[in-house]
């Protein structure tokens, strides 16, 4: 929920202050997502051999879990391995617990002198985030797997007083149309911790693959797990309840709470291939293949289609004690409900007018039962039609519309436009991009402004990135779609919008690009590409036009096939094509050294591209 802003003036003047302060003398003062408020002191605390964890006589289990934590991180990469004590009045990371503080359950205070570090915070979780930020204030090598030695392991002194500005700071990764195994899902989990983001929103189901094991029903594993793709080849997987059960608890651990999704009305043709006789039309079916929006539902008119559902979310919601589930509610085909006779009756007995009122009435019904188990039910804002279920909290991802529709109905929603959080969008220039589609670029994702000014601020849980992986078949390819751009998301829902600043967010999303080398992260670079804009002139004359997304960038370029230096032609206006020309080469520069990718693009292939602008 969005708190009230308790930052004054002088604090915003300190944290620019800092900020200058930062990006000019320490790199290593570049946290992400920025503090509320951090004031630089003079001099460094040195973590060695001897330094221990102050956890408080009472020994708290929560305090000591978030140590052995962090130990255990410090030792991968520092060889030291730093003792748990009741106490220490020097060389020790103190970890507190104080009630009093005047700040959110998720805030905490640090303060960094030359003798100890003190992490304060009202619960674990706030402790927990406060040595996160201790973590990116050390030299970027403690990232890394292994020992590295000669390294000054050194924490400049700070103070930090920070919390954030919402409760819900999510990332969705789709695992149905490319699966991913627990240890990968156990990396990503990993790396959201380290930007202290908060939920893990799992799509589990869907038209292409069934990905978690119900006892009472095998075949949604046994059949609804395996595709035969186009080409003839397999794709396969699915999660068992015990691996489930894994992720849930190493999510835990990190302060993350894992929210399934389980997809309905539409959505459904896995579970309808294995068990076709909750369909309109009882089948045969075969797992989609192919990208888009199946036309196969559940029947709504069909009691028994209920119970089914009713079964696998008593399955379901046992494995995940978060407070919330997922059940889609997004682009349902009705025209199979409309030709039904079941489906006929129930509108006839319940009074529904129309099509959209038979999806609210099925959404409703299923609601009722996640809520009946104790759950809140979440869904996407398709679920708004035909009349929302009580309490049922909307997902607005087809721009901001349906959330403040939802929002003025007093309903809880998460901000996920697409404009601002698809992350399997082009965030390139696509002649260097893996094929996908639309553009979102780093900065797109950092406009992200979640409260619109027509709706109760209150209502705002918060927002999420979204990773679709049609176009996103390899486990690097996921990492590369979702970071940097996942970092911007964290930032625009943990930091107070009047403290953006997106020339200083780019200046340590590049100091954490060394992190993510240390940690073997893949990301993209795009933030260093141009994009190329090809366009038809009045007199119908081929020009093109550049842009980057960052400044201290030089555009060089060839068209005489030739690799651009800097000694090249330098970008500075719109060009025109020379005569005789096949391809144009270009490369951006950052000083003297090459910073973005060599682009290759013909003639031929900037003339369809600018023949394809005209259309839209």
């Amino acid at each position: 929920m969005k708190r009230a802003l308790s930052i004054s003036c002088l604090w915003i003047c300190l944290l620019v202050l800092s900020s200058s302060v930062i990006m000019g003398q320490d790199n290593h003062l570049d946290i992400t997502p920025t503090p509320q408020s951090l004031v630089q002191k003079n001099g460094h605390f040195i973590l060695n051999s001897k330094t221990s964890f102050a956890i408080g006589k009472t020994q708290r289990a929560d305090l000591k879990k978030v140590a052995a934590y962090f130990q255990s991180k410090i030792l991968y990469s520092t060889g030291y391995n730093l003792n748990i004590k009741n106490s220490g009045s020097s060389n020790a990371i103190s970890l507190q617990i104080d009630k009093s503080l005047k700040i959110g359950n998720e805030g905490y205070q640090l303060t960094v002198t030359p003798k100890k570090v003190i992490v304060k915070a009202k619960t674990p979780q706030g402790v927990f985030y406060g040595m996160q930020s201790v973590m990116q204030l050390l030299p970027p090598q403690i990232e890394s797997e292994t020992i590295i030695d000669n390294v000054a392991w050194e924490i400049p002194c700070v103070e930090i007083k920070d919390e954030p500005a919402y409760g819900y700071r999510g990332m969705m990764l789709d695992v149905c149309r490319h699966f991913h195994d627990v240890e990968f899902v156990k990396k990503q989990l990993d790396i959201m911790a380290m930007f202290k983001m908060n939920y893990f929103h799992w799509h589990l189901t869907d038209d292409h693959l069934w990905t978690i094991e119900i006892k009472k029903y095998p075949r949604l594993a046994e059949v609804g797990s395996v595709r035969r793709n186009a080409d003839g080849s397999i794709h396969r997987g699915f999660y068992t309840q015990e691996q489930i059960k894994e992720v849930v608890a190493y999510a835990a651990e990190r302060y993350i709470t894992v929210i399934p999704e389980v997809e309905l009305p539409g959505h459904a043709l896995a579970a309808l291939t294995a068990y076709p006789e909750y369909s309109c039309t009882g089948g045969p079916f075969e797992l989609r293949n192919k990208w888009g929006v199946e036309d196969n539902v559940y029947c709504a008119g069909n009691d028994k289609t209920f119970e089914f559902l009713q079964d696998i979310l008593e399955e379901v919601i046992p494995l995940f004690p978060g407070k919330f589930l997922h059940i889609g509610g997004d682009e349902c085909y009705k025209g199979f409900w409309e030709k039904c006779p079941k489906c006929k009756m129930r509108m006839q007995k319940e009074h529904l007018k129309n099509l959209e009122e038979l999806q609210s009435y099925f959404v409703k019904r299923v609601a009722a039962m996640v809520q009946k188990r104790g759950k809140q039910v979440i869904g996407w804002d398709e679920i708004l039609e035909g009349g929302l279920a009580p309490e049922a909290i909307v997902m607005s991802w087809r721009g901001m519309k349906g959330g403040i529709e939802a929002a003025k109905q007093g309903h809880s929603v998460i901000m996920t436009p697409t404009d601002h959080c698809y992350l399997d969008f082009y965030q390139g220039d696509p002649t260097v991009e893996p094929n996908t589609y639309s553009m979102l670029r780093l900065q797109d994702c950092y406009k992200y402004q979640l409260i619109p000014d027509s709706v109760d601020a209150s209502l705002i849980m918060g927002g999420q990135g979204n990773l679709w992986t049609e176009s996103v078949p390899h486990y690097r390819q996921v990492e590369y779609m979702i970071w940097p751009r996942a970092l911007a998301i964290s930032e625009t829902l943990w930091t107070d919008a009047r403290l953006r600043n997106w020339k200083f967010f780019v200046n340590r999303v590049e100091q954490q690009f060394e992190r993510f080398d240390r940690s073997g992260v893949n990301y993209a670079r795009s933030i260093y590409d141009p994009i190329i804009y090809p366009h038809w002139d009045k007199e119908h004359q081929l020009k093109i036009a550049m842009k980057t997304e960052i400044e201290g960038l030089s555009l060089f370029y060839t068209f005489d096939n030739t690799i651009p230096d800097i000694y090249s032609n330098m970008y500075t206006d719109t060009l025109s094509i020379p005569k005789n020309a096949s391809m144009l080469r270009v490369a951006a520069y950052k000083r003297q050294e090459q910073a973005g990718r060599l682009i290759d693009i013909t003639i031929d292939a900037l003339k369809k591209r600018a023949a394809e602008g005209e259309k839209k």
